[in-house]
């Protein structure tokens, strides 16, 4: 690596102000998760656009298939980044270029075999996801496009902007992501309406194919042109299963992943209870996930766009500059989702109308909305807490947290919630869950500094 790049990298981790570091790693993440909320709201909008709820059910039923893509995103992406970090910060080099290479071949295989699965067993997984007979078809062809063609375009892009992201260059990570993204969307019309290929579901499903296919091409292109100053390295050479390595991956990893999977169970369950009440409720809670996806997404990429920071800080024992960028994320965070929760329930029914004209689905999404944006101001803390988490290489206390969400508060509140208020209860398992997890997340992340500068006035002395 050249030595400029590399004064570059520490410059960015050790010494540059925190809003600044900050700022440089996570507003490249934020509006790459912008736009890629812009093209899951564009799949949305055109789709809608047919005013034909069962086009909008069938997108909305294989979300949870699609969602479980970010189980081998998290394996492999947040276990690797994470990896990547800390060796960067010990000075660790070679360590860096195993964890990539092992990271990048793994999600390979690993997303062929989902695909394979997801086909094989497609008719049992339809009914899983809650379709019936009146949107099996619509969610049949969109699967067919984002997993059975899609998985491993749309899995190894997520991973390597991970792996680009740990070394710092969030805006390279961020330009992979935007190029698939706005593909997406100047694809979408044409695949979707009469006017172009009249594919509906299926032609969403098919830009979306052909836009996550662009966006490993452009990661390719850059690992190839950056070969002499970049430390990700995806050559099979280097691919190796030593213990250290494959188990440093997986101890956040494989907490990631569950993370992930319990996400996908708890979105089944939402999906088969909203299904349920019909078609019609059910593009109303589509609608409503994307837009409630905006403030998360920007959460997330606030969370993700810190870890490296954190990461590094964590491995070279700068304990103060670590807990000062998860202080400063928290707050921005805080302010950004409280002022999202004012606009989306003032703005709820005008909000949900611009994705469909049919005024039940409007009115059903528009109270869906105002249950779910409450628990944002708790998610942020909750996010950006098992971001920490997960950085440092705390993989248990990750996957505690994922489990306390969905095993112990959020799906049971779905019941519960269901049975006391039918099909609007729905809405407001969020907040139940977030709410008691924003608490718990306070203690045991103060605990844990207090725990680091303990240990660190104790190799002081």
């Amino acid at each position: 690596m050249a030595a400029e790049d590399m004064r570059d990298k520490i410059e960015l981790f050790e010494r540059m102000p925190i809003p600044q570091a900050v700022a440089k790693l996570s507003i490249p993440m934020i509006i790459g998760s912008l736009v890629t909320i812009v093209y899951n709201l564009a799949d949305t909008y055109f789709v809608g656009m047919l005013n034909d709820p069962i086009q909008n059910a069938g997108v909305t039923l294989a979300a949870p298939v699609m969602l479980a893509f970010n189980a081998f995103n998290n394996l492999f992406g947040v276990g690797a980044s994470s990896m990547m970090s800390r060796a960067m910060g010990r000075r660790d080099y070679e360590t860096v270029h195993k964890s990539s290479s092992f990271a990048f071949w793994c999600a390979f295989i690993c997303a062929v075999i989902f695909a394979a699965v997801c086909t094989i067993f497609q008719a049992p997984l339809l009914q899983i996801l809650g379709s019936n007979e009146t949107t099996i078809q619509a969610t049949a062809d969109y699967m067919f496009w984002t997993v059975t063609c899609g998985a491993v375009p749309s899995i190894l892009n997520v991973v390597l902007g991970y792996m680009v992201r740990s070394e710092g260059a969030s805006l390279h990570a961020s330009i992979g992501t935007m190029s698939g993204c706005i593909l997406n969307i100047i694809l979408d019309p044409f695949f979707i309406l009469p006017w172009g290929l009249n594919m509906g579901a299926a032609g969403a499903g098919c830009a979306t194919f052909i836009a996550n296919c662009v966006a490993c091409v452009y990661f390719f292109i850059l690992l190839y042109a950056k070969r002499k100053s970049t430390l990700v390295c995806i050559s099979p050479k280097k691919f190796t299963l030593e213990g250290p390595i494959v188990g440093g991956i997986f101890a956040v990893g494989i907490p990631a992943c569950i993370q992930n999977l319990l996400n996908v169970v708890g979105m089944t369950i939402l999906n088969n209870k909203m299904a349920s009440y019909g078609a019609d409720p059910v593009a109303a809670m589509g609608i409503v996930q994307k837009i409630n996806m905006i403030p998360l997404q920007m959460v997330l990429g606030a969370s993700q766009g810190i870890m490296p920071l954190v990461s590094y800080n964590y491995a070279s024992r700068n304990q103060k500059r670590m807990k000062d960028a998860y202080m400063f994320a928290i707050k921005v965070a805080m302010v950004f989702c409280i002022a999202v929760v004012a606009l989306y329930y003032l703005a709820a029914t005008p909000l949900v109308g611009l994705f469909m004209e049919n005024p039940t689905v409007v009115d059903i999404g528009a109270k869906l909305l105002r249950g779910f944006c409450i628990g944002l101001p708790f998610l942020c803390i909750d996010f950006i807490t098992v971001g920490v988490f997960q950085s440092v290489g705390l993989g248990k206390n990750a996957l505690f947290f994922a489990i306390a969400r969905k095993v112990l508060l959020e799906i049971p509140a779905i019941f519960v919630l269901d049975s006391l208020f039918p099909l609007y209860g729905l809405a407001y398992t969020q907040f139940v869950a977030e709410f008691v997890l924003a608490i718990l997340a306070l203690v045991v992340v103060i605990r844990l500094f207090k725990r680091l500068e303990s240990d660190l006035g104790e190799k002081n002395l």
